[in-house]
């Protein structure tokens, strides 16, 4: 978080004024009302999950509360999440280093977007596994890019014709290369 942060300040002050103009408009429309709500409920569960799982104890809670904030905290390409993925199943012991990487490799030799690597992690980890696990796991991943791409819709247009938006962005862009430079590193190489 604090590199893709301080990537968008370097953004807003080193990137301003380069590159074209975007043109044309989003052809979605979305209410207000239904923004606000997929909003609300993105924030309600990256903040309550977690207070939940340690106040009930539940394994399948702290599956979705795992996989939830690793998909909330990803910016970019599906790579940028294996550091928050190897740190959310291989720290706490769910999934052996030589299980998280072979799953990899494994979600390399097949098409198909690298997301699909947390059906794996959630079907191989502590109950709940197999089917359940994998489901919980590959839903907590994609919910919240779902409700925040949603829940933007209705300003994106008026944000991204922003010259400081745009500028910010560039420079967003550029830590996240660097962070996909970082999960090659680790824990790849």
């Amino acid at each position: 978080i604090g590199a893709i942060a301080l990537g968008a300040i370097a953004g807003f002050w080193l990137c301003r004024g380069d590159g074209p103009a975007p043109a044309g408009h989003l052809g979605f429309s979305v209410s207000r009302r239904h923004s606000a709500i997929a909003l609300v409920l993105f924030a309600a569960l990256f903040l309550i999950t977690p207070l939940m799982t340690a106040r009930t104890g539940s394994q399948g809670l702290a599956l979705f509360d795992a996989f939830y904030r690793s998909g909330a905290l990803v910016f970019g390409g599906g790579h940028v999440v294996l550091p928050l993925l190897q740190a959310e199943v291989v720290t706490p012991g769910w999934v052996s280093n030589a299980d998280f990487l072979a799953g990899y490799g494994m979600a390399q030799a097949v098409p198909g977007p690298l997301f699909t690597f947390a059906a794996y992690l959630g079907a191989i980890g502590p109950a709940p596994n197999g089917l359940a696990g994998a489901a919980i796991a590959l839903i907590a991943l994609s919910l919240p890019g779902l409700l925040l791409v949603y829940g933007m819709l209705p300003y994106w247009d008026g944000l991204r014709l922003r010259p400081t938006a745009q500028a910010a962005m560039r420079g967003t862009n550029a830590a996240v290369v660097g962070i996909l430079g970082a999960a090659l590193y680790d824990p790849v190489w």
